[in-house]
């Protein structure tokens, strides 16, 4: 099929990368224009960009794509490029902007969305942060037909995920992205069958119930808040990782807790009621929550051996903040 493909991030790549090598025609990519990053805040091409680059595929980075937005001249620009593109499909994979109902109605099948959850489940920015932090036990990629609203049109296909124990976002990202990239070629493969007599695909409505939002992660939820039981904040310490790494004060330094154990113990939430050895153990609203893997500020993720050496003041008894 002859594909505009939409999105910006390295869960979007990897959807590019097996439609590139499914051999569909990328006619054109759209991704969101180039970031400051690094210590240097050099600009920095998406990983969906640099892909395309590497495979000679031209490449468009429009601000936006609301002909009424702050940037009518690029998106009048990107509309006339998209229209020339005569399109079977756009796929959208974590693009980043929203689509007006032009760009969904231009293509010829429309515009397919590779959304990492099982919808109506985590609608919206983060769903596989959300689905962790819930502890739901599975999870998954649904092929969705776009429509106006958010997360809201007919699902095509979707793959199952189980949810591990000891996955954070960054190990459940990488899985997810991968089956991303193998339910999106199948999808189209049923399209290209129905369009000569096969079965196709069925579109199915979202149901009414069952739907949550998964908001955006912030960085202020970072914070642990330590009178939640410590199961809660386990979670949470793997579901944001690698982004925004949940953290404690020891003084007025900011520690980043990477991994974690809940652990039986009692005392006053936050109070250290052991600092020695493998073992921080810090008590919570619930049981408590074993520390194993801390970053100090400048420093490398540590075991929590290697990082209380330079925590002095972390000692049973102390109490963080």
């Amino acid at each position: 099929m002859k594909l505009i493909f939409a999105g910006t991030p390295e869960f979007a790549r990897e959807a590019l990368a097996a439609l590139h090598a499914a051999g569909h025609d990328i006619a054109l990519v759209l991704t969101q224009p180039d970031r400051p990053a690094g210590r240097g805040m050099k600009l920095q091409a998406s990983p969906v960009k640099q892909f395309a680059l590497e495979h000679g595929m031209p490449v468009a980075q429009p601000h936006s794509l609301k002909l009424d937005g702050k940037h009518p001249q690029e998106a009048a620009e990107a509309k006339a490029l998209i229209e020339s593109v005569g399109a079977d499909c756009m796929v959208v994979a974590a693009y980043g902007l929203i689509l007006p109902q032009w760009t969904l109605s231009t293509p010829r099948l429309g515009c397919l969305n590779i959304h990492a959850s099982l919808l109506p489940r985590w609608r919206g920015a983060a769903p596989i942060h959300r689905a962790i932090e819930a502890g739901d036990a599975d999870t998954g990629i649904t092929i969705m037909q776009m429509d106006i609203g958010l997360d809201t049109g007919d699902m095509l296909l979707e793959a199952r995920e189980a949810i591990q124990p000891t996955d954070t976002t960054a190990v459940l990202h990488d899985r997810l992205a991968a089956l991303g990239g193998r339910l999106i070629v199948e999808a189209l493969q049923a399209l290209n069958d129905q369009a000569n007599g096969g079965p196709g695909l069925q579109r199915v409505p979202q149901p009414a119930e069952g739907i949550t939002y998964a908001h955006k992660i912030e960085k202020a939820e970072a914070a642990i808040d330590w009178a939640l039981p410590a199961a809660v904040i386990e979670r949470r310490v793997r579901a944001f990782d690698p982004f925004p790494g949940a953290s404690f004060q020891v003084g007025a330094d900011t520690v980043k807790a990477w991994a974690a154990r809940v652990v039986p113990g009692t005392g006053q939430p936050g109070e250290v009621l052991q600092a020695d050895g493998e073992h921080l153990v810090v008590a919570c609203g619930e049981q408590a929550l074993a520390l194993t893997v801390l970053q100090r500020p400048g420093g490398k993720r540590q075991p929590v051996r290697e990082a209380l050496q330079a925590l002095p003041g972390v000692t049973p008894g102390a109490r963080l903040a």
